[in-house]
């Protein structure tokens, strides 16, 4: 029979690439791996904690945004933060749901030395599926994917369907876990960072589970990426980047997952992302520090509870325009009361007006304040 997908290549799972192609980026991203650990050795403590504070909330949200899933950004802003002991003032106390995601990817990061096991595994994935459902389907919760129905990655309307890819029958799904693990776990001499790549491939092309594989080897891959980098905290986020980058990521799986075993096209996307999302990476550690220096900067003045959390959403990136009505609605309050409170951060220079042309009044912190 000829080989459709990548699993049913005679020397299947003996992966393949071409180092000329991929050694000089490769190194590039190498460089800028150890230029941005070395700019975070600058920041203390708790600004590197708030560093991967965004980070991690990001990579979350955009992992989850990837399959279609909406998070509440204050809900993981504010589960995030509580696991690495930082203020959760003026956020939301997060769902069940959210604290299982977040957690997932807490203990990829922060227990990534520990070997990636079946066990393990299968609790990330109880935790992304607390119901036993997959919205309305139930599913296999915390074990390998069962039944003789083919899994296939469609798309169409029905009776019309595109097949884009066919995983592995489920029963090998268990031989070829096995297979994959010990991979994970055994040192070798392959490059950290192309392990990273190549088990996200390799995770992928299994497809393990039921539901939920592309959020559980974007998990794996920040795992092998927090071993690569030897932290346990989050500097860049690949599934931002990746969110970004969403079609091409599809095209460039689907290309891969129906050749042969030549991964170099893969591999060249993979260093090209994670290279994008080391320099992007930049600006989040510039809001951080700006973050610090606004506070530090306004140390002495008092600020009442709303005007903290205003301030807050404002240094964290906040989106749109900050206006009366929407200052109201985040804090709970009064029309009035959000305009009084306004009101005394104009005078106090801490807020200034934007030309923004419209109706409505919009605000934004004084920039002078930020440097």
């Amino acid at each position: 029979m000829r080989a459709i997908w990548i699993w049913q290549q005679n020397d299947w799972p003996k992966f393949y690439w071409d180092d000329s192609k991929v050694i000089t980026i490769l190194s590039r991203v190498r460089m800028l791996q150890g230029k941005l650990l070395g700019e975070l050795n600058t920041f203390g403590f708790d600004l590197q904690n708030n560093a991967s504070l965004e980070i991690i909330t990001s990579d979350v949200i955009s992992s989850s945004e990837i399959e279609g899933i909406v998070l509440d950004p204050a809900r993981v802003r504010s589960s995030v933060a509580s696991r690495l002991g930082l203020s959760t003032q003026g956020l939301p106390i997060p769902d069940h749901y959210t604290e299982g995601v977040v957690e997932v990817m807490m203990d990829a990061i922060k227990n990534y030395n520990e070997a990636l096991t079946k066990e393990r595994l299968c609790d990330w994935h109880a935790a992304l599926f607390p119901t036993g459902r997959s919205g309305m389907y139930k599913i296999s919760v915390a074990e390998y994917r069962q039944g003789e129905e083919p899994m296939q990655i469609v798309s169409g309307a029905m009776g019309h369907e595109k097949v884009h890819y066919e995983a592995p029958s489920s029963s090998v799904v268990s031989h070829e876990m096995d297979l994959f693990l010990e991979w994970i776990n055994k040192a070798c001499d392959i490059d950290p960072v192309l392990k990273a790549a190549i088990a996200h491939l390799w995770f992928v092309a299994i497809h393990p589970f039921d539901d939920g594989n592309g959020r559980l080897t974007r998990t794996i891959t920040d795992m092998m990426l927090s071993r690569s980098d030897g932290q346990r905290l989050r500097f860049y986020s690949m599934s931002a980047e990746i969110m970004r980058k969403r079609n091409s990521y599809y095209d460039i799986l689907q290309k891969t997952t129906s050749g042969d075993l030549c991964i170099t096209d893969w591999l060249l996307w993979f260093l090209e992302t994670m290279e994008s999302a080391i320099i992007r990476s930049y600006e989040t550690l510039s809001k951080v520090r700006q973050k610090a220096i606004f506070w530090q900067n306004n140390s002495e003045l008092t600020f009442n509870e709303r005007q903290v959390k205003i301030l807050n959403r404002l240094l964290d990136g906040f989106e749109g325009k900050l206006t009366t009505s929407k200052y109201a609605k985040i804090c709970h309050t009064s029309q009035a009361t959000a305009l009084r409170d306004i009101q005394d951060l104009l005078e106090r220079n801490i807020l200034i007006k934007t030309e923004s042309g419209g109706r409505s009044s919009s605000y934004e912190i004084k920039k002078q304040l930020l440097c």
